[in-house]
């Protein structure tokens, strides 16, 4: 019978470093990624891991670790023992003095011809240990193209400081290198195949795909998305997992524009892009969706020749996933809502770069903690930088590159362009943390553009109601600044300030002083930790209860419009009883879905 033995195959140190690469998930072993020979068909790219594979050997196996064996083999019994392990310098033929294990785990040594000298082996030379580490070559020059760089980023003037990623000299490099005629402005986001490349067959019923896939989405085309969508929304983690390998495999440019922590990141936009196809019926509602996610995306340093290779990759991944729901025409039909998803976010972008850059950078002026986790920044931008009370914009830290995170403005537009940020340093957030316990005056942050729909209606003069839990009072506080600068015009506004622990309604103290000196202004705060219902949180004037039920308490809020800031739980259970008590949903806002407005 034959011996086999089992070959182990491994990407780095161990399995934990095949765990631990950015972007994909966790090593599955056994699980290996697509086209390595001899592993299972179904092994997909998205898995690094280790992989076992059997082999039938022709030959018994050899120790590696054992010395070379010279001269001639001398027939007798060989007792078993330990194995010596470790080099011998300089290697002399000697007579074998070692144990060694048993004989049919030693390859045989067939006696030398007695006309042939004995073998001697040659000396092992040894490099000296080097003092240095070996240099790295920079990444090779890319010629200009007659008219100048193929690809130009949309916005050049604003300077890297000492970040690396959008705008630095390697990921340039890999663009041109890479990407090169690819970035047309106007060319198509998924480029058609050459004329000779061969095609599969489509049905009869269906156009050329290369002019088909130009074509607007049709009612059949979003039957087909929805129905495909049903399928891979269950196995959502593979398949995000899946496109960001095909992406970052193929295409090892596009890496450069991602943190390197995937965790959040890699969802945000594996999502979107489902959430937009969804949407596809809703024209109006996609431009407004994904002309934010456009605008957004510049601060990443996407480029319009990114748009083609992460097409290619995503009809990939739903191929691979979607199973038997998908064929040619349920292809077609993804190309066709992709086109139109990738020109919408094209047009933005190029539309937002005429008029202003993809990031800000701002100084960090003043740091002020209010409590042991919470901290208000003041930050002045390096420029004028345009946005409205109760919008938000996403910050990076130089810390942590490419990790973007969203907070709100905490105050109305200044004529000083002072920006004022409330952060909570929140378990395991590593930009607020680094913003709350590292950040100090002199700092300098990178700041996206201002995004948000929960801003006032200039044409609708009712009155308002306002519910904020912990730094959620923030935006709210910005919109109370806005009316008592343009006056309430007639118009009272309710405010609920809430928190768990007396330290954490930090602005309750300043929102009465406005409410002192503004008669239409009433300001409530309320307590649901320890201390609630107490004598002193009583003499303070706290209501004791969850937000949401003391908000219900005092209504009904019938023709007032709400605006809900806060922990997502919080706005959704305040949302529901608004909703019960009789206010319409569209007279309730929010943005718990600006998270996918700029990922």
């Amino acid at each position: 019978m034959k011996s086999r033995r089992t070959l182990l195959v491994r990407t780095g140190h161990g399995s934990a470093a095949a765990s631990a690469v950015p972007g994909l998930p966790e090593a599955v072993p056994g699980v290996v990624p697509d086209g390595v020979p001899g592993l299972a068909p179904d092994a997909g790219a998205d898995a690094v891991a280790d992989a076992v594979v059997d082999v039938a050997p022709s030959a018994p196996p050899v120790p590696p670790d054992l010395p070379p064996v010279f001269g001639p083999v001398v027939p007798g019994p060989v007792a078993p023992g330990p194995i010596v392990f470790g080099p011998v310098l300089p290697m002399v033929p000697v007579e074998p003095v070692l144990s060694v294990v048993p004989v049919q785990s030693v390859r045989p040594v067939a006696p030398a011809p007695p006309s042939a000298p004995p073998a001697v082996p040659p000396l092992l030379v040894v490099p000296p240990r080097p003092v240095e580490p070996p240099a790295v070559p920079a990444p090779p020059a890319v010629a200009a193209a007659p008219g100048g760089p193929v690809i130009e980023p949309l916005f050049t003037s604003a300077p890297g400081l000492n970040w690396a990623g959008p705008g630095d000299q390697w990921s340039r490099a890999w663009a041109l290198r890479t990407l090169g005629g690819a970035a047309s402005p106007a060319g198509p986001p998924v480029a058609p195949p050459a004329a000779d490349a061969p095609r599969a067959p489509l049905p009869a019923a269906l156009p050329d795909p290369r002019d088909a896939a130009e074509l607007p989405p049709t009612a059949r085309d979003i039957e087909l998305i929805r129905t495909s969508l049903a399928v891979v929304e269950p196995v959502a983690d593979r398949a995000t997992a899946h496109f960001y390998a095909l992406i970052f495999l193929t295409h090892p440019e596009i890496r450069a524009l991602f943190p390197a922590a995937m965790d959040v990141q890699r969802d945000r936009l594996f999502r979107a892009l489902l959430t937009a196809a969804r949407s596809a019926g809703d024209p109006e509602g996609l431009r407004a969706h994904l002309g934010a996610l456009g605008r957004g995306h510049r601060r990443y340093g996407t480029l319009t020749g990114h748009y083609g290779p992460v097409g290619e990759c995503l009809v990939a991944a739903l191929a691979k996933y979607a199973g038997s729901r998908w064929n040619a025409e349920t292809e077609l039909a993804w190309r066709r809502v992709y086109r139109l998803v990738s020109s919408i976010m094209i047009e933005a972008a190029e539309e937002a770069a005429r008029t202003s850059p993809p990031w800000w950078q701002g100084e960090v002026v003043a740091h002020e903690r209010r409590s042991p986790d919470v901290a208000v920044l003041t930050v002045r931008p390096d420029q004028s930088y345009p946005y409205r009370a109760g919008q938000y914009t996403s910050l990076e830290t130089p810390w942590w590159p490419r990790v973007w995170r969203h907070f709100s403005f905490a105050s109305a537009p200044r004529p000083d362009g002072l920006l004022t940020f409330h952060v909570k340093a929140v378990q395991a957030g590593w930009v607020s943390n680094a913003l709350v316990h590292r950040a100090a005056p002199g700092d300098v942050l990178r700041l996206g553009p201002a995004v948000g729909g929960m801003t006032l209606d200039d044409t609708d003069g009712g009155d308002l109601l306002l519910v904020g839990g912990g730094t959620g009072i923030a935006p709210l506080r910005a919109l109370v600044e806005e009316v008592a600068g343009r006056g309430a015009g007639g118009r009272s506004v309710e405010v609920f300030h809430g928190a768990r622990t007396p330290a954490e309604l930090y602005e309750l103290a300043a929102l009465r002083e406005l409410a002192d000196r503004h008669r239409w202004l009433t300001v409530r705060g309320v307590l649901s930790g320890p201390g609630a219902g107490t004598a002193e949180a009583a003499a303070a004037g706290l209501l004791a209860g969850e937000l949401p039920e003391a908000v219900a308490r005092f209504g009904p809020w019938t023709g007032r419009t709400a605006y809900l800031s806060g922990p997502p739980a919080m706005v959704r259970r305040t949302s529901g009883v608004l909703l019960r008590a009789g206010l319409p949903a569209e007279r309730i806002r929010h943005d718990l879905v600006g998270d996918l407005a700029a990922p």
